[in-house]
């Protein structure tokens, strides 16, 4: 039996914990056993984006003494965060050789939840069923900084009872972009606003996406505004039966 690292990230744990809960759902049904080193905190994109290289590197490092021990792949429900650990963590530690080669050996097992679904796994049949019409929200690491959407679309296109609607559009950032948000609030917000016109012109009940920042700011959005849309992880889509 393969065995995976779950790599839950900052905002699964803190604010979508059944996104988690569902990922570890499909994983086991896809015949992989999955662990969990508790000691993981946060993989320091924040830190990174902000410019804090020091707090960021005091982070990377800590990431990758709770995995290195561990067996297995590292999957993650993020492509910003996968992003973070096969790209970012080369730069951090580019300056310092014993550190650069582990670091480098721990992006070589992560992988994005749907990559590791798609391309390591191979899943090209699945037992989903999701009641109603649903659009697909690319997101920006996981689509620019992966290179990854043929995956998500594929697995989206074997769950059953549901329609793939086409998101206006759809390449376009919601937002969000960790602190970009906090950094530029009104150009944020305006951003924000025409993601969720395009969700409407779609005229799907729900939004798709591969990550929880994405997640948390457009169902804020739609929150703030009383609309009826919803957005939902992949993961959740893929454990529905």
């Amino acid at each position: 039996m393969r065995k995976a690292q779950l790599f839950i990230t900052c905002l699964i744990d803190t604010f979508f914990p059944q996104v988690g809960e569902a990922m570890v759902a499909v994983l086991e049904r896809a015949g992989v056993e999955v662990d969990f080193p508790r000691s993981q905190t946060c993989c320091g994109q924040p830190l990174f984006n902000a410019g804090l290289r020091a707090g960021a590197r005091q982070m990377a490092e800590h990431t990758i003494l709770a995995f290195e021990t561990a067996q297995g792949d590292v999957v993650l429900p993020s492509g910003s965060c996968a992003h973070m650990i096969r790209h970012n963590y080369d730069e951090l530690f580019g300056d310092d050789p014993s550190w650069v080669s582990r670091a480098r050996a721990l992006a070589a097992r992560t992988y994005e939840f749907t990559e590791y679904l798609v391309d390591v796994l191979g899943v090209n049949e699945w037992n989903a069923r999701w009641g109603g019409p649903l659009a697909y929200h690319p997101t920006c690491h996981l689509h620019r900084g992966l290179g990854i959407d043929r995956q998500p679309r594929a697995l989206l296109s074997l769950v059953k009872g549901t329609e793939i609607r086409q998101l206006p559009e759809a390449e376009d950032c919601c937002g969000f972009g960790g602190i970009f948000s906090v950094e530029h609030p009104e150009l944020s917000a305006e951003m924000l606003k025409r993601k969720i016109r395009n969700l409407e012109t779609a005229q799907s009940p729900t939004l798709v996406v591969c990550d929880a920042g994405c997640l948390m700011h457009i169902q804020g959005g739609l929150q703030r505004n009383k609309q009826p849309q919803k957005v939902v992880h992949i993961a959740e889509v893929l454990a529905k039966v």
